[in-house]
């Protein structure tokens, strides 16, 4: 990756290590125990974040590491849907409504032990499929990344309207 900046961070006992790129790339963290060596071992934390969400606290990022701590896989932020959910047909017609008891929307950051979460990528690569999150990568090997309750407010940019959203909250929260 091009245009790439490095950031080493101290997190309580364990190292941080943040990449922070320009290009419109997943940002990739590694939690590490107090092992010496470069490379991540197999059991070591890999939180993946997306960077069009620039809302997340530190309170749900805390909320995650202390949820997913002692968890053999881990999971990922995400909120129970709360809106009606209607599934279209072909032409947007309301096909159906659907029951959301159960839905959630996914958020990042997803939190993942490394060999785990690079097992499943490898897979779904060579199977010829592109996951939506690095948890579908995961659903795909039967695996069952666990839901950590986020905010609402971690929104994820992709339109002007989510930009003078996200805006107002930052204000709010400074």
């Amino acid at each position: 990756v091009t245009r790439q900046a490095a950031l080493l961070a101290y997190l309580q006992d364990f190292r941080l290590m943040m990449w922070i790129t320009l290009a419109p790339i997943p940002l990739i963290l590694l939690l590490r125990g107090p092992s010496k060596s470069p490379r991540a071992a197999a059991d070591d934390w890999v939180l993946v974040h997306d960077a069009a969400r620039p809302c997340l606290t530190g309170q749900d990022l805390e909320h995650l590491l202390g949820e997913l701590a002692d968890h053999p896989l881990g999971g990922l932020l995400a909120v129970p849907a709360a809106d009606t959910l209607k599934r279209a047909d072909a032409h947007r017609g309301v096909e159906a409504t659907v029951d959301r008891s159960g839905l959630w929307r996914a958020l990042t950051p997803q939190m993942f032990r490394y060999g785990a979460l690079c097992a499943a990528l490898d897979a779904a690569h060579a199977a010829g499929r592109v996951p939506t999150d690095e948890a579908q990568a995961l659903e795909w090997r039967h695996e069952h990344p666990r839901l950590v309750a986020g905010s609402a407010g971690n929104l994820k940019i992709t339109t002007a309207a989510d930009l003078t959203l996200a805006a107002a909250l930052l204000e709010a929260s400074a």
